[in-house]
């Protein structure tokens, strides 16, 4: 799972900062690497300079094999809260996507012996 980490130019996005974001990202989402090819995260600070609250946004996209990308979006006061929540929701979105492959017709049923 190849994860890139982009900021604009009012976040300092150094190695140290993109480890640990990228270290937070395979430890909640390892569980759906073998289906993930490609993460990007957007990191940016909309007021730069300015105080205010909920100004700090991260945009996740994951590329998935065979499948249409995902993207999730969250806002926040800090960036470590922006962070956590996209990831959260990410996860959320592909427990779901992925959830449903290995819900398919030809499952077992009640009449089947499914229970």
């Amino acid at each position: 799972m190849q994860i890139q980490i982009n900021t604009d130019e009012n976040i300092d996005g150094g190695a140290d900062f993109s480890a640990k974001i990228s270290a937070q990202i395979r430890d909640r989402l390892d569980r759906f690497s073998q289906h993930i090819t490609r993460i990007e995260v957007h990191l940016s600070d909309t007021n730069s300079d300015k105080s205010g609250e909920v100004d700090k946004r991260c945009v996740i996209e994951v590329r998935l094999e065979g499948r249409q990308p995902e993207v999730v979006t969250d806002q926040a006061d800090t960036l470590e809260s922006a962070i956590s929540g996209a990831i959260n929701k990410l996860h959320s979105s592909l427990d779901h996507t992925l959830g449903k492959l290995n819900h398919h017709k030809g499952a077992d049923t009640i009449r089947t012996g499914g229970l």
